[in-house]
């Protein structure tokens, strides 16, 4: 017996495109949603944004990409993977930050690069977009910092996303899923530090909690070994 394999591929509708059907004497109207897809770092969110904007661009139908403005040092308006691929941000977005009726028209869907970093009340708007604009949102970014705690836009997509989707990458020491993210500085683990550190030469890895508590105990042990070396006379 031949056993034919599916590829299960999530179809995302505009307004121009929502269909309307019925199911017996009702009507059915499917409304556009709020999509959080979450990864640790070096999971390809990027590069899975820049696709799905590849993939409306063929079809000549517009998309919208925004970027917090948080960060401007790796080319201001850019949304760029580690892969090299990149494209031009749309909008800068901050807490405030509203469209007029003319930047969201003959938009066929919002993508949001960096998402941990918006503001709480902007995914609120962001949801009542794919509410009441009918334009669906799909939101890339982080889940947690490099102390395991929510960042304020990833909390606030986790409550009110439609859809919450992981994408899932390996631990940098083994081969279990990863969930953390662990930062180094000067190349050893810390668990110290602001949670946004802009301009330091910091960089992260994808561990599992299994790594990222022995990397971290491991880091805390050394440093404290060190101390009491310079410590003595």
């Amino acid at each position: 017996h031949h056993c034919k394999q599916y590829q299960w591929t999530p179809l995302y509708f505009s307004r121009f495109e929502s269909p309307n059907f019925s199911v017996g004497a009702k009507s059915v109207y499917l409304m556009a949603k709020l999509y959080f897809r979450y990864g640790t770092m070096g999971s390809a969110k990027t590069l899975n944004l820049l696709a799905v904007a590849h993939s409306y661009q063929a079809q000549g139908k517009e998309v919208m990409i925004l970027k917090p403005k948080l960060d401007t040092r790796f080319g201001e308006a850019r949304v760029k993977s580690r892969s090299g691929l990149e494209k031009p941000a749309d909008f800068l977005v901050e807490r405030e930050t509203r469209f007029e009726s003319k930047h969201l028209k003959n938009i066929f869907c919002i993508l949001v690069d960096e998402a941990q970093f918006l503001a709480a009340e902007f995914v609120d708007y962001l949801q009542s977009i794919a509410r009441d604009q009918n334009i669906p949102v799909i939101c890339y970014g982080l889940r947690t910092d490099f102390q395991t705690h929510l960042f304020e836009g990833s909390r606030r997509l986790l409550e009110l996303a439609d859809t919450i989707e992981e994408v899932k990458s390996t631990c940098q020491y083994c081969n279990r899923k990863a969930v953390f993210n662990m930062r180094l500085i000067n190349g050893r683990p810390t668990v110290e530090g602001a949670q946004v550190m802009l301009g330091a030469e910091e960089s992260y890895l994808p561990v599992c909690p299994v790594c990222y508590s022995k990397e971290i105990k491991n880091a805390k042990n050394l440093s404290a070994s060190q101390e009491t070396q310079f410590s003595q006379p």
